[in-house]
């Protein structure tokens, strides 16, 4: 006998059995999609400052590449979730993967003819397949089980991990492909990084149907379940509006008119800025502290294997521990977990900025930057979902992921001239404040009045 309740103004659709055999193969395919599509990420966080001021000869270029990195997720964030809304998850994730691969292509390109603007399109085109591994997280919730979002979603943000830390390390066997192909050493990493985002593209392409996305609507209009134009228990009294636009002011009009919803988007968008911000900065920062010039980088391989050995860790932080920022979000809340992410920003910050000529304070500062940001981005993620309903998700997600991109953005291209003029240490406590402003903001939009609970 099923122990799932039949469908009814107190059902959730995601308890039905179909349902539940579908997401635990979402799952499974999105968690391994992230594993191959998390290589080409981590190669441009790790080379992208260095390759910047190198191809442009200006130490205050450093920030450009991941900030147009950035920019492209920001970019993209939104037609994906108009994507997602029209035609499913599978259709929006594999043309933002198809178009990362066509950046990484042109990093290549970048490197081989030494064109400084090559470098930043395509580090723009592979902000469309940041964007994708943003939008994953959201795409796993789409059936998942109010009492299980964290779990699911923390599970595809930590499958990020393998891709991601391996992406620093790839400079290594990158430059001995390099070697085999006759191009730079530093084209061969963003080869590896291709060759994952291509089956992870066709991981989702084959393997994400059925669509949850479009499952889900499906299963919303079984009789009795909410669904647009049906006055339902979560929304008593009134009508559930129809499904919305995924434009920027459809998007911007769900979260203001929910505290909860926009303190999950400060608490996501501020961790991301302040994060890009710290780590984009720290391959400069170590190459300083060694002495060594860009240009002279392939003379000293061991600064190098430095650097992507710090980012590696870094990015572990950001991922590794993931289901346990999940587990934490569901047994605790939402926004204690996000709170207390906040607070490990602010702690990271505070190693680089006392002792940023200290190795391993810098290095244990990243991994604590890494954590703090794992457990905003995790508890953020499912507050935003957890305060909104089924039919105002997707443009909401769009949206945040937007914010969080700009964000990102910001910080990367802020913290060029901030390190420049200031140092390590005055970009680390400028960070700082912004996270103490921020957090400040989320702790008084989470006492303001909130909506009725959402059902689902």
């Amino acid at each position: 006998m099923s122990d799932a309740p039949p469908p009814g103004p107190a059902a959730d659709p995601a308890l039905l059995p179909r349902a539940r055999q579908v997401q635990r193969r979402a799952v499974r395919v999105l968690g391994t999609a992230q594993v191959f599509s998390g290589l080409g990420n981590g190669a441009t966080l790790s080379l992208g400052s260095i390759l910047a001021v190198d191809l442009s000869g200006a130490e205050s270029s450093a920030g450009f590449a991941n900030t147009a990195m950035t920019l492209g997720s920001a970019a993209v964030s939104i037609p994906l979730a108009s994507v997602a809304a029209r035609r499913g998850r599978r259709v929006a994730l594999g043309l933002g993967l198809a178009a990362g691969l066509v950046g990484q292509g042109l990093m290549v390109a970048a490197v081989i003819s030494r064109a400084f603007p090559l470098l930043l399109l395509g580090a723009f085109l592979v902000g469309f397949a940041a964007a994708v591994n943003l939008q994953a997280r959201f795409a796993v919730t789409d059936l998942s089980q109010p009492r299980h979002r964290g779990r699911d979603l923390s599970v595809v943000v930590w499958a990020v991990t393998v891709g991601a830390v391996l992406g620093p390390n790839m400079v290594g066997p990158g430059a001995v492909l390099a070697g085999w192909l006759g191009i730079p050493a530093h084209a061969g990493p963003f080869l590896i990084s291709a060759a994952g985002m291509a089956v992870g593209a066709g991981i989702i392409l084959v393997g994400l149907r059925p669509d949850p996305l479009l499952l889900r609507r499906e299963l919303d209009t079984v009789p009795g379940a909410e669904q647009p134009g049906t006055t339902t228990a979560g929304h008593p009294g009134g009508p559930v509006p129809p499904r919305s636009g995924a434009g920027w002011g459809a998007g911007w009009r769900i979260v203001r008119a929910q505290p909860t919803a926009l303190a999950a988007v400060v608490a996501v968008a501020s961790a991301h800025a302040a994060m890009v911000g710290l780590m984009s900065m720290t391959p400069l920062h170590l190459q300083h502290e060694a002495g060594v010039a860009s240009h002279e980088l392939g003379m000293h391989p061991d600064t190098v294997v430095l650097i992507g050995f710090t980012i590696s860790l870094h990015v572990a932080g950001m991922y590794a521990l993931s289901p346990v920022m999940g587990l934490l979000t569901d047994r605790y809340g939402p926004a204690r977990v996000a709170g207390a992410g906040l607070g490990l920003l602010l702690a990271a910050a505070g190693l680089t900025g006392f002792f940023p000529h200290v190795h391993a304070a810098v290095v244990i500062g990243l991994v604590v930057l890494g954590l703090g940001w794992s457990a905003a981005t995790v508890a953020g993620s499912t507050l935003l979902v957890a305060a909104l309903r089924p039919d105002q998700r997707v443009p909401a997600q769009g949206f945040s992921d937007a914010v969080m991109s700009l964000a990102g953005a910001v910080g990367s291209l802020a913290a060029g001239p901030l390190m420049g003029g200031v140092g390590f240490s005055g970009l680390s406590a400028v960070l700082a404040g912004v996270v103490v402003l921020c957090g400040l903001g989320v702790a008084a939009l989470l006492r303001a009045p909130a909506a009725a609970p959402p059902r689902g």
